[in-house]
């Protein structure tokens, strides 16, 4: 089975390319989802407490995402023992999932996989990408925020141009009708590159 890499900036389509994959059968890991589920695993709330309090967990036992953003926010010790804290817990559920499907190929699918250097952990990265103004658009219909506003959050993630480099393939959902092809030429190329176990060539 390879695991794949699917990544893209807000507004690229991500999530909805993830959902044509899903409806032709392939297996999609939602790393965000797994992530909010990580923090109410024993072992995960266990360092975090230890480390910033019992007080970030409120009564119900549901994680204060406020009063913990407040404490990582601009101090790059506190955010690396988080992401040291939860990457490791989030690869093991994601290969234990992987266990649980029987396919040529899997989806993990993050906005960050190259911010955060988890590209070098898949056979090969997919990036889903979409020209500027067509982002800014789809994030302020959805999201009911004004075009600085989008602009702000663009701020934190690289740019396409950063990324295009580093990826291995490239769906360009910019509107076009060709989207559906595009998903399933891909789905063609891994099935078959699964099928003669080719290695990707590698891009870090």
């Amino acid at each position: 089975m390879l695991r794949i890499g699917v990544t893209g900036s807000i507004g690229s389509g991500k999530s909805y390319i993830c959902d044509i994959f899903e409806k032709r059968g392939v297996p999609v890991f939602y790393s965000d989802q797994e992530t909010k589920m990580l923090y109410h695993d024993t072992d995960v709330r266990r360092l975090i407490t230890s480390r910033f309090g019992d007080a970030v967990y409120l009564g119900d036992g549901t994680l204060d995402r406020r009063l913990l953003g407040s404490m990582i926010f601009g101090d790059a010790g506190n955010m690396k023992f988080i992401e040291d804290t939860l990457y490791p817990a989030l690869f093991r559920r994601f290969e234990a999932w992987c266990r649980g499907h029987d396919a040529p190929f899997v989806l993990f699918e993050s906005a960050i996989l190259f911010e955060k250097g988890l590209a070098s952990r898949f056979d090969a990265v997919l990036l889903i990408s979409a020209p500027e103004d067509v982002r800014i658009r789809r994030v302020m219909t959805r999201d009911k925020c004004t075009e600085a506003e989008v602009r702000e959050r663009m701020r934190l993630q690289w740019s396409d141009e950063r990324k295009l480099p580093l990826a291995d393939h490239v769906i360009i959902h910019d509107g076009n009708d060709n989207v559906d092809e595009e998903v399933d030429d891909f789905i063609r190329l891994m099935e078959k590159r699964q099928t003669h176990r080719k290695p990707f060539p590698s891009k870090e």
